[in-house]
């Protein structure tokens, strides 16, 4: 019934510019209202439900595909609501990727029930096959977020680049060489991460965030971790009891400095932050996707470049930015 009733929406899509000024162009669409799509015909339909599966895709891609994405960057995955146009374009696509481990988790619906006999690719799910475990209220569950681990993302790649070979053979060669160039870059990303996050003085080496997705960075990059605030995600507003308990927890980390995420509303953290008498970094985490066009996280490599930035100069060490700009 609301496949049904998505599909008598009326709907379509516009396109919009790169993530970053280094690519090759790209078609892409953003699925939305009220405008006709302009795709080329003879070129694959590939569908990638994330602003981090989108740029890792068009990075290898290029312009040999139509490349739809669904969730636009700056929205967090979990909270997306699948949309008519969404359905359409999944049903029509050569070639499905979605982050898999429930990150997307309305979105996987709707992708396992469409009758398309496309592959549909669970790119985190077979790029990391042991992920994170984490628990919750005596809850255990999956942290999806593998991609804050560069080496991660390097895997992501390879499974893109595997199933776009599969569904256009013709560029095999193409996409091999972009695959190679990315995955160097990345290499070099990687270790450029670790040298960056070395530079933070001993004392100060210790981690507080919002959001647990920060597992992955800590522990590929070796930074001690004092966890993400428990029960701030989603929360509007604070009770008085809630501020006094946060800033006690905050005071038992014995951090300086808190990380607040681009789903957390500052000005709800600056009492917290206040009464545990700690400072709450000014620039906010990419967590759960990149920044939208135009910030400093707008591709994969801007928006690890940009987390660590924050991290490093909120910690007290020393930030070079990352120079080695992808180019294919």
């Amino acid at each position: 019934m609301i496949y049904k009733q998505l599909l008598n929406v009326i709907v379509l899509a516009i396109p919009v510019g790169l993530f970053g000024c280094n690519y090759r162009h790209v078609n892409t669409k953003y699925i939305q209202y009220n405008e006709s799509p302009k795709i080329q015909i003879n070129l694959p339909q590939v569908v990638a439900t994330t602003s981090v599966l989108c740029d890792l895709t068009k990075q290898i891609a290029g312009d040999t595909i139509n490349l739809h994405c669904l969730i636009p960057p700056g929205i967090n995955p979990r909270n997306y609501q699948p949309t008519a146009s969404d359905i359409q374009v999944i049903d029509n696509a050569k070639l499905i990727l979605y982050n898999g481990y429930n990150f997307e988790s309305n979105i996987i619906e709707f992708i396992k029930t469409s009758e398309n006999k496309a592959p549909k690719i669970a790119v985190s799910q077979l790029a990391v096959i042991q992920p994170q475990k984490l628990s919750k209220n005596g809850n255990n569950y999956i942290e999806p977020h593998i991609w804050h681990n560069v080496k991660n993302a390097i895997k992501m790649v390879e499974v893109i680049n595997n199933n776009l070979i599969k569904i256009s053979p013709k560029n095999q060669t193409t996409y091999t060489e972009t695959t190679n160039h990315l995955i160097q870059n990345l290499n070099e990303l990687h270790e450029w991460v670790k040298n960056t996050l070395a530079t933070i003085p001993n004392r100060n080496r210790k981690l507080l965030t919002t959001h647990e997705a920060m597992i992955y960075y800590v522990k590929a990059y070796n930074l001690p971790y004092k966890g993400s605030l428990p029960n701030i995600q989603n929360q509007k507003n604070l009770t008085t009891s809630q501020v006094k308990n946060l800033a006690k927890y905050i005071q038992t980390t014995k951090v300086k400095t808190v990380f607040a995420d681009t789903d957390i509303n500052p000005v709800l953290l600056q009492p917290v932050v206040n009464q545990a008498n700690v400072k709450l970094f000014d620039r906010q985490l990419y967590i759960h996707s990149l920044g939208r066009l135009g910030s400093d996280g707008e591709t994969y490599q801007k928006m690890i470049d940009a987390n660590t930035r924050s991290i490093v100069e909120g910690l007290g060490g020393s930030y070079l930015k990352f120079a080695a700009n992808f180019e294919n």
